[in-house]
């Protein structure tokens, strides 16, 4: 497999007006010990300027209340919905630049079209990997690379 292949991380739910991360990008993220409370963590810590705080860019327990019951009617937990607040996407301090309708509009399209090369997935993991080694020991995988190889190879899931 080309490590510079892309992997689709997320899914659009037309009448919930959220996202759900890929059942393929869950299964990698986990795979590799990318998940933190969600897999998707490390992401919203890049989109929010490389910054701990980007790490709840999807912390709106309200919006996901307010589509609990037409989500689970659909078989997806409430806990799963990634629901965009776009005043979530400025912090007031030179703006806001647009108003919440463009940045929700904005952030849903980029969102839709995201995808992550496998070379950067991996890049993710061993960094991860190696701050676990030293932080979280329980965590560490010493298989990393067998894990990577055997993605690159074909043999995962």
């Amino acid at each position: 497999m080309d490590p510079t292949k892309t992997l689709r991380i997320f899914r659009f739910l037309d009448d919930l007006d959220a996202f759900v991360v890929t059942e393929e990008y869950r299964e990698l993220a986990d795979y590799l010990h990318l998940t933190e409370w969600t897999p998707v963590v490390w992401i919203g810590r890049l989109f929010r300027m490389d910054n701990d705080v980007g790490e709840h860019w999807f912390d709106n327990w309200d919006l996901r209340e307010e589509r609990a019951a037409k989500a689970n009617a659909a078989g997806i937990h409430e806990e799963e919905l990634l629901i965009i607040d776009p005043d979530r996407f400025q912090d007031g301090r030179d703006g806001p630049c647009h108003d919440a309708l463009q940045r929700k509009r904005f952030w849903t399209d980029v969102l839709q079209s995201l995808e992550l090369s496998y070379e950067t997935l991996f890049d993710e993991a061993r960094k991860a990997n190696a701050r676990n080694k030293e932080y979280v020991p329980e965590e560490y995988l010493p298989d990393l690379e067998d894990r990577i190889e055997r993605i690159c190879s074909g043999r995962f899931p």
